[in-house]
């Protein structure tokens, strides 16, 4: 990290949000959600579509390609007399045919029950933690578990939406980005999800460049923050890549004087972990737990593209440090009180700091 990182009271990041205001269906076109522009301390209220106005040729959007799994699976425990049902989320990719998962009702599984899902895919309880999860070992491993997940799977939406709708198919093409490739994650990198090939060809008209990055985002991307000051928090690890072309890409362009954009932020914590003290870029995979809240100095961006977030979240802590707390609660303000859509479904905003 770079920079040092003021202790700070979760009250800090908190704000009320209208239930009314969390979006449980994306806007349709994509490119017709609403886009908040904050340009330092000045916002102004624009539609994604207008992206290619906003951008200077040369710049740079970096995207996550990772691809969400559909790994919330319904399935049967059978035990001498006694069948439950079972609802369980792939969480963590283990190895080959092991992955960490929640399950409901989690209370009912003993290590060594084995829960059929649809398919001919079998998960054994291998074990369970004290932390609520409990780890499957399946009777497929390698692409063909991947294949088998995706046959038998739902979309696993975040738990704000999940709690109010069931998964359908809709959601099979929703949650999904244009980039999406590498297999990996349970949650989609969602400020990605506004866009669509027509606005990449009108960016790529304004000479706009293109780059991705790999992040496979967790389900502790929802998690909530338990702890009363940012010092105490543990936060979550992911793993990624950035590839040596990409590095050089986008180390070329901040060199041209174009600015670099993180579409998300999967993306800009690939990035920030990823620089070096200058900024420059070197090819990178591993796990990354970079946490930044307010007093971080970024290294890697010039703006990033982000949907609105929960009170209190490593994201919202995330934006207040590239846009300062109170700014942050200005621009909040502002989306509530102009009726922009929140959280993974939601409306964009584009965040230039000064």
């Amino acid at each position: 990290m770079s920079g040092v990182q003021a202790d700070h009271p979760l009250s800090d990041f908190d704000f009320t949000l209208p239930e009314e205001l969390i979006a449980l269906r994306p806007a349709r076109p994509r490119v017709a959600a609403k886009l908040l522009v904050a340009n330092g301390g000045a916002i102004a209220d624009h539609v994604v579509s207008d992206l290619p106005g906003l951008l200077r040729a040369g710049d740079l959007l970096v995207f996550n390609d990772t691809r969400v799994l559909p790994v919330r699976l319904a399935g049967t425990r059978t035990r001498a007399d006694s069948v439950v049902a079972v609802e369980a989320t792939l969480i963590e990719r283990l190895d080959a045919a092991h992955w960490r998962a929640f399950a409901k009702p989690g209370r009912r599984l003993r290590e060594g029950d084995a829960v059929e899902f649809s398919g001919g895919l079998t998960g054994r309880v291998s074990s369970k933690r004290e932390d609520g999860t409990l780890v499957f070992s399946f009777n497929l491993s390698g692409p063909d578990l991947d294949l088998a997940i995706v046959e038998a799977g739902t979309m696993p939406l975040p738990p704000y939406i999940a709690a109010r709708r069931a998964s359908d198919e809709d959601d099979f093409h929703d949650y999904q980005t244009v980039f999406a490739e590498k297999d990996g994650a349970v949650a989609a990198p969602t400020a990605a999800l506004h866009f669509d090939e027509s606005l990449l060809s009108a960016l790529a008209d304004r000479g706009v460049e293109t780059a991705t990055v790999t992040l496979h985002v967790g389900a502790g991307t929802f998690l909530p923050v338990k702890v009363d000051s940012t010092a105490d928090h543990v936060m979550h690890s992911e793993i990624g890549a950035i590839s040596e072309a990409t590095a050089a890409q986008i180390n070329r362009a901040r060199a041209l004087g174009g600015r670099i954009i993180s579409v998300g932020t999967t993306s800009l914590r690939v990035l920030e972990t990823a620089a070096d003290a200058r900024g420059n870029l070197r090819a990178w995979s591993g796990s990354t737990d970079i946490f930044i809240t307010p007093g971080y100095r970024f290294r890697s961006i010039d703006g990033l593209m982000t949907n609105f977030h929960l009170p209190k979240s490593t994201l919202f802590m995330l934006v207040s440090a590239l846009m300062g707390l109170d700014n942050t609660h200005k621009i909040y303000a502002h989306a509530i009180a102009r009726q922009y859509r929140f959280y993974s479904y939601g409306d964009g905003s584009l965040l230039l700091p000064h």
